[in-house]
């Protein structure tokens, strides 16, 4: 999926998000909102991935949309 469709429906999409990665806060998500590298510098930050793995977890999650 394409990220921007993510970016226009943020709110829609944030409830996923938390579906999977549950660590998130809701104020992590009004942060984030809707910008892939701030999502994943969160999942990095609250899950302690590397960058490539938040990168691989964000593509494998946006496809699956």
């Amino acid at each position: 999926m394409n990220w921007d469709r993510v970016e226009g429906n943020w709110k829609q999409f944030s409830g996923k998000v938390k579906e999977r990665w549950g660590k998130l806060t809701d104020d992590d998500l009004d942060v984030i909102n809707g910008r892939r590298e701030q999502l994943e510098g969160k999942l990095q930050e609250r899950y302690g991935y590397a960058k490539d793995q938040a990168k691989k977890e964000l593509d494998d999650w946006s496809n699956s949309l």
